[in-house]
């Protein structure tokens, strides 16, 4: 797929046909409108996700659909409009995991290239658990704790990022 089969073909304000431009001084081409000249710019989507370890292990879901079907993945979601990045990994730990967390600090944030129609910017937070009953839902059918120093098949290469890096600041 060329990075233009997933472009929008008209605009959004008006309905006038997009073309390519390319940004005063050079740079990137955007789109923008023939009628009203609104320009249509392709930004990545933020996602969240929530690291939860007891000792050595780290709690993952087995992905239930989409290409990623039957890979594990560190569970995660996109904010919403309106969201607090922080109340959208807490949100999403719950839906996914049936799971309430308290937030402690962002251990990773990576662009991600996997998937080039949708393109995101993860952020990882540290979650401490403080209820709920763990159950798999939403986009997930399995949950596990899995050791660090050997996750099963990941879905999306920044999870394995970020738990090589959870594994290289462990203290041996």
């Amino acid at each position: 797929m060329s990075d233009t089969d997933d472009q929008p073909r008209f605009c959004c304000a008006c309905g006038g046909e997009l073309r390519s431009r390319t940004a005063d001084g050079g740079g990137d081409a955007h789109l923008q409108c023939g009628e009203c000249g609104r320009i249509t710019y392709r930004n990545p989507a933020v996602g969240v996700a929530v690291i939860v370890l007891e000792g050595d292990t780290i709690l993952l879901g087995r992905r239930s659909r989409g290409p990623y079907a039957g890979r594990w993945c560190i569970p995660c979601g996109y904010v919403e409009w309106d969201e607090d990045v922080r109340e959208a990994a807490r949100r999403e730990l719950r839906e996914e995991t049936g799971l309430e967390v308290e937030l402690a600090e962002v251990v990773a944030v990576h662009s991600n290239f996997h998937d080039r129609a949708k393109q995101t910017v993860g952020v990882w937070f540290r979650g401490r658990l403080a209820g709920g009953v763990p159950r798999a839902g939403d986009d997930l059918d399995q949950l596990g704790y899995f050791p660090l120093e050997q996750p099963p098949e990941l879905a999306f290469p920044t999870d394995a990022q970020v738990i090589a890096a959870l594994c290289a600041a462990r203290p041996r």
